[in-house]
């Protein structure tokens, strides 16, 4: 006999085998043993979460013949044709391809009949969402006034579309994406169970995977059993998953860190003639230095989920960058996320990404510090004298160094902008449109930033902000641009 995947072999069949969705299982246990059951529930939540398998273990409960049981047997004719898929009186309904007035009519003629044998008549109606309005209306008489033997439970991955009016008639159960340490957890387990070999860095490469879907990560690891029999590594992982190794974003993050344009040309030509997906190593980028930033603000990697090794030299690369740097870095990707999925010139677009990042990173760094922008002075501030002379980037480049070093968060929104002018004793700098935010948030510390300003200057000195938007020109085209004539101002010679 053929042996059956692991996702249907370790289904759990009763509340206590439930991963995860311990609000939901301790409610409805607690609802079944005081007898306050309600005509119909929506479980709302990602897919491979548990929803379909929490309202089979709702039937059984129902109709074990010991029951109604927060505990069903398993045993009984009741709960093994649940189990079985097999049972008259629970029926399940794919509402994406049942969708229609049709359906939901039928389902009204044959509601009124009693259980054929069990105690209750269960609907369970999967991806309830994609019914049509019509089709919705139709139900709604029926769960207004349910026969007292019938019992609905709706699944849905998009609650926002079920109609108010059949949320408001519906017990609501919101379950959660399992963390990938819950996920790793699980897998571990199946792994003892089926005597299958993997590593930890293993199954944490296929939990982060899963996004959230304890399903999707056993499908995977099912997969992997057969792919690696002898045992299952972090290379394996990658290689049937197609999965942009770990080292990979590390090494990105040190050249960008390093400001070193040429060595980031070097390695997308590697990577691209490596095969990674592009997509791929985009959002890994972003999730790379997200981690960072958490680490920075956390001072731990608690919440992050990652082996002690990464968690290590995360920590230690996260202490190489600023605060307002890695706000800058994340700022500058993510506005790349509308072209990443759609661009024809995928190599062309991370080339131009790491170009810009590396014009941000290698920026000179003022008279008397040793780092890099975000450099944090040992001492005070030194006395300034009256009337100090400055240009309009030396004056940026203290602007944004003082900040960092009483209000890190609030350099990050200055790293955004671009310095215009100096003149009448104003700083002038300029935002992109789709930065109001970060420009109202400058202009809420305008006094702050002020008196950094005057201990530069020596006098009193505003900033003003301006709000830019460049109708016309090509944008990516005056970006390019720009960091090319940057990385040639800074090549020696």
């Amino acid at each position: 006999m053929a042996s059956k995947v692991l996702t249907l072999k370790y289904r759990p069949q009763s509340f206590d085998e439930l991963w995860v969705q311990d609000h939901v299982r301790d409610t409805l246990k607690r609802a079944i043993e005081r007898n306050r059951l309600a005509n119909a529930y929506l479980f709302c939540g990602p897919r491979g979460v548990g929803k379909t398998t929490t309202a089979r273990i709702l039937a059984k409960s129902l109709n074990c013949e010991k029951g109604p049981t927060a505990t069903p047997c398993n045993k009984c004719p009741f709960c093994t044709e649940i189990t079985a898929s097999r049972s008259m009186d629970v029926i399940e309904i794919d509402g994406a391809s049942n969708r229609g007035i049709e359906q939901i009519r039928e389902l009204r003629e044959n509601i009124k009949y009693t259980p054929s044998s069990g105690r209750y008549k269960i609907y369970i109606i999967d991806e309830v969402h994609m019914l049509t309005e019509a089709a919705f209306n139709a139900l709604l008489k029926t769960l207004e006034e349910p026969p007292a033997h019938a019992k609905f439970v709706f699944a849905t991955t998009a609650a926002h579309d079920v109609p108010a009016t059949i949320v408001s008639r519906c017990q609501r159960f919101d379950f959660r994406r399992a963390t990938p340490a819950e996920i790793k957890d699980r897998l571990a387990w199946l792994a003892k169970q089926e005597k299958i070999k993997a590593s930890d860095a293993a199954l944490m490469a296929i939990a982060r995977r899963a996004d959230g879907a304890i399903r999707d990560a056993e499908g995977i690891l099912d997969q992997l059993a057969s792919f690696r029999p002898d045992g299952i590594e972090i290379k394996d992982v990658e290689e049937l998953l197609g999965l942009v190794p770990s080292e990979v974003f590390f090494d990105y993050a040190d050249l960008v860190l390093a400001g070193d344009a040429p060595g980031l040309m070097a390695f997308l030509a590697k990577l691209f003639e490596t095969g990674y997906d592009h997509i791929e190593f985009y959002s890994g980028t972003v999730q790379h230095f997200r981690n960072l930033l958490l680490l920075d603000v956390s001072g731990k990697e608690s919440g992050l989920s990652l082996l002690p090794e990464e968690a290590e030299r995360m920590t230690r690369q996260a202490e190489s960058f600023g605060r307002g740097d890695l706000l800058r870095i994340l700022s500058t990707i993510t506005g790349y996320e509308s072209q990443a999925g759609s661009t024809q010139y995928p190599r062309v677009l991370l080339e131009v990404m790491s170009l810009e990042l590396a014009s941000g990173r290698s920026a000179p760094a003022p008279a008397g510090t040793g780092k890099g922008r975000d450099a944090t002075t040992e001492n005070p501030d030194p006395p300034v004298a009256a009337d100090r002379p400055v240009t309009m980037s030396t004056l940026w480049a203290e602007l944004r160094l003082r900040t960092n070093e009483h209000r890190p968060m609030l350099a990050g929104f200055l790293e955004l902008a671009t310095p215009v002018s100096f003149k009448n004793d104003t700083l002038t700098v300029s935002l992109p449109a789709k930065q109001k935010a970060a420009a109202e948030k400058l202009e809420e510390n305008d006094k702050l930033l002020t008196a950094a300003l005057a201990g530069v200057t020596g006098r009193p000195t505003r900033l003003a902000i301006h709000l830019t938007k460049k109708p016309g020109p090509d944008p990516t085209r005056e970006r390019v641009s720009r960091i090319l004539g940057d990385v040639d101002e800074k090549e020696p010679g």
